[in-house]
Formats: C-alpha cells, sequence, structure tokens
C-alpha cells in the first residue's frame, strides 16, 4: 500500500464516467490521499465486439485493472459493480458494495421526444440485450442498433444524427451531470447492481479491506442458507437446518415439506413450489424474492425437499445470490434417493451384486440418460417410466430386471411396487408425485420378502402372473368368441397361396386362425411359403405351439413396432393377411398400405364386453393388468375411472395409449370443471 509518497494506489477505467466513479468513493470516505491511474480495459480497446453477442468474458471491463492490483501495481480498483465478473479472479476480494444510485434506465433523445413519440423505424441505440428486448416489447416497430463508447460519444450519436434516440442508465447521465438530456426515464427491468460501485483489492490485506468497510452496504444484508429438509419425514432433518429454521426471519420453501412442521418456527413462511405442471412462481421469481428478502437485511432460508444441490436447483440458486454480493450457507439434506434404501431396505449396492450407483433425473422423455451403472435410481420419474423402461431394454438391459417404484419415502404413507422393465414398458403409474424408481439387481434382496402384490387381471388369461409373488384376482371384462361368418374359409380355399406375408397381433388370432384352418380342411403346408409376422412373445408362444416360428417379432411388442419393421426393411407391394378381432384399430392396415402393401384385415373373433363381470373392491391393488385396448374400454364401462395408487400395466403400445387416452380426458374434464367453478 505504501508506495512511498503514502499515497493510496488507485486504478479505474478511463472514460470520464469511470474515473468520476473513483471521486465518488473517495468523497464519501474521510480524507484518503490518493494517485489514481486510468487504463483503457479489454472492452474498451475492443470496441468492434458487440455487447449484445452473449458470450463476452466475464471480465471483458475488469481484466487490465484485475491484472494491476493482482501485480502489485495498484492498491484497489473502482468499478461499476455490474461489471465485475462472477466468480471474481483468485486472489481478488471485494472490499466495498456502495450504496446504488437510482435503478433505472433513460431515453435520450432528439428534441427530447418521448418513447411512444418516435416515429415507426426510429433508430435507436443501446448496447444491451436486456434493453434490446424490453424496447421491442414496448416498441416492436422500433430499430435497435448496437453501438459502444463512453456516455459522451453515444450521446453525440444522437447529436449528429447517426441514431434517433439511446437508452442509458439514469445513474450514469446524473454522476456526469447530463441530467437535462433526459427525455424519460423507462419502466425497464435493471440489473440489480446497476449503479452500485466496487471496490476490489487483493485477499488478506486487512487493513486496506477496513478503509472501505463503513460503505459496504452488505453489512446490512441477511445471510441465506440453502437448506435440505430431507426426504419428507421431519424426523430426518438435520440439526443444522434445524437451527438455520430457527434465527430464520423468513422461510421460502418447497411445496411437498410438511407445513404443519413449519409451524413451530417463527420466520414468515412463503411457499414457493415447483411441482409438475404446476409452479406457483417460476425459478427466476423465486431467485428474485430470495435476493430480496436477503439485501432488505432478513436472514433467509431456501428450504428444499431432500438436498439442495441434487436435482434441487441448488446451485442456480447458489450463483445469483452470490454474483449480487449475498452470503450463502449451504445445509445438506438426505436425498430421497439416499433414504429409500433405508426406508425400503433395498441396498443400493452390495458386495458381488452392485458395486455402483447413480442418480438421475426422470423428468425429461426426451433425454433418457442411462448411466452404465449396477442401480440406477431416478427421480421425477412417473410420468416418464414406461419410456425410460422401454430405453433400456433397448440399450441391452435384460426386460426380467427388477424395479421399485417408490411413492412418499420415509412417510407414514410409503408405497412400493415392485415390477420389472419388461412389465414397465407399456405401464402407467398413477401416482402423484414425487416418485422415485430403483432399477436393478439390488431390489431381488427385498422384493422376494415383502407379502404377495395383489394383481388384478382383466383380460382372458392370467398365466403371466402364476408365479408365486402374486395374488392374482382374474375377473376377465371382455369375451372371445370365434366369429361365425367363412370369410377366411373362402380365402384359404382360394387365395391363400397368392400372400407374402401373414400378421399375428394376439394368441387369439393364432389360435382361431389355424381353428378355421383345420374346419376349413386345408392342409398347413400352403403357408410354407408365407413369412409370418408376430406382434411379440406371448403370440410368438402361441405360434411356437402349433411350430411356426415367425420371420420377425416386433421389438416392441406394437403394431408401431411391426410398421417400422417394414418401413426399415423396405418392406411393400406385398399382400399381407392380418387375421384379427373384429374391433382391432385401423392403424397397422393404414400404415402398411401407406408403404404400398396391399392388406386383407380379416376378423377371425368376435372381442365382446363380458356383461357378467363383477366389480371387485380395487384398493387393495398394487397392479391391474390391461391385455387390450377393448379391455381398458370395458373397465371403464364398468368403474367409470382408472384408480390412483396403482400400476396400470398394459400388455402392449396400444393398449398403453388407451390407458393414456382415459387419464387424458380425465385430466382435461377436472381441468375444464376447476375452471368453470372459479367462473
Amino acid at each position: 500500500m505504501d508506495t512511498g509518497n503514502g499515497k493510496l494506489r488507485v486504478v479505474a477505467r478511463n472514460s470520464p464516467l469511470s474515473l468520476f466513479q473513483v471521486k465518488e468513493v473517495f468523497s464519501l470516505l474521510p480524507p484518503v490521499a490518493y494517485s489514481l491511474t486510468g487504463l483503457a480495459s479489454f472492452g474498451d480497446k475492443n470496441r468492434d465486439i458487440s455487447l449484445m453477442s452473449g458470450d463476452l468474458a466475464g471480465d471483458f471491463f475488469t481484466r487490465e485493472l484485475d491484472e494491476a492490483v493482482l501485480s502489485g501495481e495498484a492498491d484497489v480498483a473502482v468499478h461499476s459493480a455490474k461489471d465485475l465478473p462472477y466468480p471474481l479472479p483468485p486472489g481478488l476480494e471485494l472490499y466495498c458494495l456502495t450504496e446504488g444510485g437510482e435503478k433505472t434506465d433513460a431515453l435520450v433523445s432528439r428534441g427530447h421526444i418521448r418513447l411512444q413519440e418516435l416515429p415507426a423505424g426510429a433508430r435507436t441505440g443501446t448496447s444491451s440485450a436486456s434493453r434490446k428486448a424490453g424496447l421491442l416489447e414496448l416498441r416492436p416497430d422500433l430499430t435497435v442498433v448496437s453501438i459502444r463508447g463512453t456516455i459522451e460519444e453515444r450521446i453525440a450519436l444522437v447529436d449528429n444524427g447517426y441514431i434517433d434516440a439511446l437508452i442509458v442508465a439514469t445513474c450514469a447521465l446524473k454522476r456526469l451531470g447530463l441530467e437535462a438530456r433526459i427525455a424519460e426515464t423507462l419502466p425497464f427491468r435493471t440489473h440489480p447492481l446497476q449503479g452500485n460501485l466496487a471496490v476490489t483489492g487483493r485477499v488478506g490485506e486487512t487493513a486496506l479491506k477496513a478503509v472501505f468497510s463503513t460503505l459496504d452496504i452488505r453489512r446490512a444484508y441477511g445471510r441465506v442458507t440453502l437448506a435440505g429438509f430431507g426426504p419428507g419425514n421431519p424426523e430426518l432433518l438435520t440439526v443444522g437446518a434445524d437451527r438455520a429454521l430457527r434465527n430464520a426471519d423468513v422461510i421460502f420453501h418447497d411445496d411437498l415439506i410438511d407445513r404443519d412442521f413449519l409451524e413451530r418456527y417463527g420466520a414468515v413462511k412463503i411457499g414457493v413450489g415447483k411441482r409438475k405442471d404446476r409452479h406457483s412462481y417460476h425459478q427466476d421469481e423465486i431467485n428474485e424474492l430470495v435476493y430480496r428478502a436477503a439485501v432488505s437485511g432478513q436472514n433467509t432460508v431456501r428450504l428444499k425437499g431432500g438436498d439442495p444441490m441434487i436435482f434441487a436447483r441448488g446451485r442456480e440458486e447458489l450463483d445469483f445470490l452470490q454474483s449480487r454480493f449475498v452470503t450463502v450457507g449451504v445445509i445438506p439434506g438426505i436425498s430421497s434417493g439416499i433414504a429409500l434404501a433405508a426406508c425400503t431396505h433395498i441396498p443400493l449396492t452390495h458386495r458381488g451384486v452392485a458395486s455402483s450407483v447413480a442418480f438421475v433425473t426422470g423428468h425429461s422423455a426426451e433425454n433418457v440418460q442411462i448411466p452404465d451403472a449396477d442401480t440406477l435410481v431416478y427421480y421425477m420419474a412417473g410420468a416418464n417410466i414406461s419410456n425410460i423402461a422401454g430405453r433400456m431394454i433397448a440399450a441391452g438391459r435384460d426386460a426380467t430386471t427388477p424395479v421399485a417404484l417408490v411413492h412418499d419415502v420415509s412417510l407414514p404413507g410409503q408405497n412400493t411396487i415392485f415390477t420389472t422393465l419388461g412389465e414397465l414398458r407399456f405401464s402407467v403409474v398413477r401416482y402423484p408425485t414425487p416418485l422415485l424408481a430403483v432399477v436393478g439387481q439390488v431390489v431381488s434382496f427385498e422384493n422376494g420378502n415383502v407379502r404377495r402384490q395383489h394383481v388384478l387381471v382383466t383380460g382372458t388369461a392370467c398365466d403371466a402372473y402364476d408365479d408365486g409373488r402374486h395374488a392374482v384376482t382374474h375377473t376377465p371384462l371382455i369375451k372371445i368368441q370365434k366369429v361365425r361368418d367363412c370369410t377366411l374359409h373362402r380365402l384359404l380355399r382360394e387365395e391363400i397361396g397368392s400372400y407374402h406375408w401373414i400378421i399375428f397381433t394376439s394368441r387369439h388370432g393364432v389360435r382361431f386362425f389355424f381353428e378355421i384352418l383345420d374346419e376349413a380342411e386345408t392342409d398347413v403346408r400352403v403357408l410354407g411359403a408365407i413369412k409370418i409376422a408376430s406382434v411379440g412373445k406371448t403370440t410368438t408362444l402361441e405360434l411356437k405351439k402349433r411350430h411356426i416360428f415367425p420371420e420377425m417379432e416386433s421389438a416392441t411388442e406394437s403394431a408401431g413396432g411391426l410398421v417400422e419393421y417394414f418401413r426399415e426393411n423396405g418392406i411393400a407391394d406385398r399382400r399381407i393377411l392380418l387375421p384379427r378381432s373384429d374391433r382391432g384399430l385401423k392403424y397397422l392396415s393404414d400404415e402398411l398400405r401407406a408403404l404400398g402393401n396391399r392388406v386383407t384385415d380379416v376378423p377371425v373373433y368376435v372381442n365382446t364386453v363380458n356383461d357378467g363381470a363383477a366389480k371387485v373392491d380395487l384398493s387393495g391393488f398394487r397392479k391391474i393388468l390391461f391385455a387390450s385396448p377393448s379391455g381398458v374400454d370395458a373397465f371403464m364401462r364398468l368403474y367409470g375411472a382408472l384408480p390412483e395408487g396403482v400400476l396400470l400395466v398394459a400388455k402392449g403400445k396400444t393398449t398403453e395409449d388407451e390407458l393414456k387416452r382415459h387419464i387424458y380426458d380425465e385430466t382435461f374434464q377436472n381441468l375444464q370443471g376447476n375452471s368453470g367453478n372459479k367462473g
């Protein structure tokens, strides 16, 4: 600090505004002798670089000043606070943040014309992308011009006619004594540090930092704590989080946190939860609320479910606050993905079985990640669980891999459903959030120890669940009967030799096709030159009983998989026979015809509602199995709605789509009803 003449060495940018800001800082202090050096920053030297590019280095306007302080050529640097990089370069710290001036933007224009009076197409200058956005929101008909330079140079562009108007910080004009040029103050949202000045210096210079301490407005700031509440059970709250909550003036909490428990704390409580399709606040609004509470002097806790740094946007909030020089502490919480291991007794790792575990978000259906780990724990997986399972199987995971779906981890209503990837591939989970999915062999340690899971089977067969681990209730909701007409008889006698493919879309289609083949006294060898396609494993097994081995089996156990096979292999101009239900969807026929094939739909069985089916109490079931879209429709006729808290298992994509259609219709009707109630 001592330069030999007792003066403090100060460095700033060499613009008139920057040099004035140095005088402003020292005018607020007891007399301090200092020498001032003005430097051109990288941004000052490279005026050809637009500030709207969005990819500027954080130290665009501070680099040379930082280097001067770090090298010892200067003791402190004075900056516009909003120009500081985040984080500050290693070795530097903020000595003080001064009280800000007026935090508005102003319009400078020829003839003092106001914004709404500018003619359409008027050239309006700015160096800020946010100001450009604000301007075009109010006046989309204006032409925005990117400009650079000192305040005086920018105003000169207005005076010489290069631009018609200019947007500039109100505080900058007032500092330079140019407030007479303000045509009007604009209603833009500005940077929170606009107008604040910052003094930076080397880390560890305690005496030097103390010189500026009286100017530091951060002394009046409150502290922010990002704290994890844990998985939901208040008994799992950490001692540190409890202490922070007791000392808080205001608590911003997530939606899933026990509000009754929070009543023991005297702070103001504000719910800012975000759940799927229902946000009380957007993230930028939450950031701003927490920031405003802190700068107003309130000790603030941002309370998050689980751990604040695991799928909780904790780092976003940390960066938002720290870049605005708010002190932030982080207290970990027990993440639900960790808690479920203890709460369900499913070890996430186990010697000889699983030596690695990965935590994955299941929130995005389009960007499902499948890490190379023995155990995978998917957060927020409920809405996309069938997609996740399908992607994992396609990536090589065995369809028999066990899965546990866990709802309300650690809470009294905790519920676990044991299933497999294969079963989940076309399933719909009707659980409210949060739902976690554990995938891996470690699930097997527990799924054999629990009581048998009750399953309701609504199709015509229930052998798939005759494995000793399920208590099966079989109430077939549809009846299958062979058709009475003789269309297939005639076709088998007269045309079968002209077909290139037969596609079977159900085991019933296989069974009745071969029964009719026998009735028509047609030798099975007439099928010798015809290729056989199967919609899935159950259909293939029925074919193999007759020593028929299909040329292909749909990889997705759906009509979509059949269509994709024909498309990828360029199969066109073929005669295709579809022996199927009288209620078979037209999707498969239409798609195959669109590829240039000639398709014959032949009903071989009739699918009708089983009017004799009795309703059962659904409350005890963990799974309900649907074998066909018609079974879903029959269920809706009998029960009126699909139950929540149950795994709805579909045998194929078409049936899954039918389940989702009914759920969508129900959700839409509920939304319409709620909207009507508001009126």
